[in-house]
């Protein structure tokens, strides 16, 4: 397999940068996408993308191939998808967990790339407490700590990408007293994305920014970007392994932070492992 070996400047060594991405659409976002994606292209090796709202025949390949990427899609139509899109190629894809019953909905996508095995997931959102969705939630979140104590080890190099629709802590929230207990910071929801760190993942923004807020989410009602009231919903999330590596992460906003084009509701995040 080949894969991405960007040598710094200055010597010899390698960087790898990664992207999480709920595009909210990617037929609707195409051409902000692409645009945000030209200015960045020369550093984004790894590309996770959700909610495509797309079946796979109707995703945008020739044009990530234009640009030197790869992809292993999971789509749907109108609903859910995930994608894997990576420079130098890709190897041991996966599609779904394997299971017809959780994969009926299209949110879970891996491949080894970059020298990495990448998992890009799609978290249900959810519903109020009591509701099936609710409930669903909380089910796919075991499933998914089972798939990930069944199939890999934190001794590895892995990385977790992806909305997982949870804000972890309150410092996740623009206001805890006004968000409190609300889709995304039901207590049981954060215990169940918690449970899935607590196999042995970390979480790569909070690992070097422990302090700063890193919404990546923003209601379109209100103004809401302009006025910060965001939560943190997309992560990265990796084994020590590749923790160890980590060397800078960050929300780029210039996606989300316009009118037109309408944008999607979330903004990238991005890491680099060194």
């Amino acid at each position: 397999m080949s894969y991405i070996i960007r040598v710094k400047e200055g010597g010899e060594g390698w960087a790898i940068k990664v992207c999480s991405f709920n595009v909210n659409s990617i037929r609707a976002r195409q051409e902000l996408f692409f645009s945000w994606l030209e200015k960045r292209e020369e550093d984004l090796d790894i590309l996770c993308l959700q909610e495509l709202k797309l079946e796979e025949h109707l995703f945008p390949f020739k044009a990530f191939e234009e640009r030197g990427y790869s992809c292993a899609v999971f789509g749907q139509k109108a609903y859910n998808g995930v994608a894997v899109c990576a420079r130098g190629g890709m190897e041991e894809v996966q599609k779904g967990f394997g299971d017809p019953e959780w994969d009926q909905q299209k949110r879970l996508v891996g491949c080894r790339a970059a020298g990495l095995q990448v998992l890009c997931a799609y978290v249900p959102r959810g519903g109020e407490r009591g509701s099936d969705k609710h409930a669903y939630k909380l089910e796919w979140y075991r499933f998914l700590r089972a798939y990930l104590e069944e199939n890999f080890s934190p001794a590895e190099p892995l990385l977790l990408a992806g909305d997982f629709n949870v804000a972890l802590k309150d410092e996740d929230v623009y206001d805890p007293v006004l968000l409190k207990d609300v889709i995304g910071t039901m207590e049981e929801e954060r215990q169940a994305l918690q449970g899935c760190l607590d196999w042995g993942l970390v979480d790569a923004f909070r690992a070097l920014n422990p302090k700063e807020e890193g919404f990546t989410w923003w209601s379109y009602m209100a103004g809401d970007i302009w006025q910060n009231r965001g939560m943190r919903l997309d992560y990265l999330l990796c084994t020590p392994p590749l923790a160890g590596k980590l060397k800078g992460v960050q929300v780029d906003l210039r996606p989300r932070r316009r009118r037109k084009p309408t944008p999607s509701d979330h903004a990238p995040l991005i890491a680099e492992f060194d």
